[in-house]
């Protein structure tokens, strides 16, 4: 271990001793939050942190940040030619950057950062997000999965470190490919609940309740059906959509031709350093994944544990990983349905139920102090540490 001198030329020499970590995301930076915290995270331990992504059209400005960042402007914006591009764009960068490690972010990152991490002799982290191969997007287009599992089956076997959000899919690359994979769940830093935006400033009525859903605005979400359900919902309550996705602006199309675009709010995306303000103005957080794939069967969203840092009640699909939250917390309960009338009386019996909301909050406080990412990092620094 180096000893500590005093003056420049110790500060030189720490300087020239930082480790250099290039970590890769597909999406703009915006608002992921697993790989802001964990970038902040490794700041702490003392690397210097580049994330590189891309840049549309539409994203919004990145506010400062203790990391750098990198956002490349690509031809294809989705699908193979996307892809493609991206993980050329991806290769050719790393091979010629200045790193000490890399670490990819789910499959779409993988090949380019594998490839250049075998020619330049770098050690690689995989992160795994989701089970890739088991999104939505991706059911029924038979080609698609078999290209991706093409590069995973490659590739996956000869990871030597491999993180995954939960344990569930955590357990699934480690019967498929026989990785020891470390687990790092997506869980925030602490945060006090206080916000100074109040419900007026975004145009709701402040004796008004509010069904919150944030997160990506995608497929299969229970979006539509909670849109639709608002026609039904007795109490006087505003759906509130935070996020933008693949299916927004055919959800706003739907909210209008529904009749209910004055129950239903969009916000589109807000910056990281902003959501938390949105988020404690919910009554009640949604996380109501249809049980359609192996990933949504075993999510555990960046959303749900937003809303237990936020202190809201939860109301959830009964999904494996979500479901053993709530019930050793005892902090919401679960939709009996996606049909819109019957979703409608789930949100009217739980909005109107003080007692079980009130006992709600409460163990949120318990949940809250245990499921933060103050606590998670341990690990996360575990893992990374031999690399400092």
């Amino acid at each position: 271990m180096l000893k500590r001198n005093s003056g420049i030329g110790s500060i030189k020499s720490s300087l020239v001793l930082k480790k250099k970590i290039i970590i890769s995301v597909t999406n703009d930076l915006t608002t992921d939050q697993r790989v802001d915290r964990m970038c902040t995270t490794l700041t702490g331990m003392g690397f210097e942190v580049l994330l590189v992504g891309r840049k549309l059209r539409s994203s919004l400005p990145i506010k400062p940040r203790i990391y750098r960042t990198k956002r490349m402007r690509l031809i294809f914006s989705a699908g193979p030619f996307f892809y493609a591009e991206f993980n050329k764009r991806l290769f050719l960068f790393l091979l010629f950057a200045k790193a000490d490690l890399q670490v990819s972010n789910d499959l779409d990152t993988l090949l380019g950062n594998y490839l250049a991490s075998r020619l330049r002799n770098r050690p690689l982290v995989h992160d795994n997000h989701e089970y890739f191969r088991g999104v939505p997007e991706l059911n029924g287009r038979k080609f698609a999965t078999k290209i991706w599992k093409a590069i995973e089956d490659r590739i996956f076997p000869k990871l030597k470190t491999v993180l995954a959000v939960n344990q569930s899919i955590a357990s699934l690359y480690n019967k498929e490919y026989g990785n020891t994979i470390r687990v790092i769940r997506n869980v925030p830093f602490r945060k006090n609940a206080g916000s100074t935006l109040t419900k007026s400033g975004i145009g709701i009525p402040e004796n008004t309740r509010v069904i919150l859903y944030q997160g990506a605005v995608n497929v299969d979400r229970g979006l539509e059906e909670a849109i639709l359900a608002m026609k039904f919902v007795k109490t006087e309550a505003i759906l509130l959509i935070i996020g933008k996705g693949d299916v927004f602006d055919s959800l706003t199309l739907l909210a209008k031709e529904a009749g209910v675009a004055n129950k239903v709010i969009f916000t589109g995306e807000v910056p990281l350093a902003e959501l938390h303000g949105y988020t404690v103005l919910g009554d009640i957080g949604l996380s109501i994944e249809k049980d359609v794939s192996i990933n949504y069967h075993y999510c555990l969203p960046n959303k749900f544990m937003d809303y237990i840092q936020a202190k809201i009640p939860v109301l959830v699909a009964e999904l494996p990983e979500m479901k053993a939250i709530v019930e050793q917390y005892k902090i919401g309960t679960y939709i009996t349905s996606h049909e819109p009338e019957i979703l409608a009386m789930d949100f009217d019996n739980m909005l109107n139920d003080a007692d079980f909301l009130a006992g709600c909050r409460k163990n949120l406080e318990t949940a809250a102090a245990d499921l933060c990412w103050e606590n998670e990092e341990k690990e996360m620094i575990r893992i990374f540490q031999p690399y400092v």
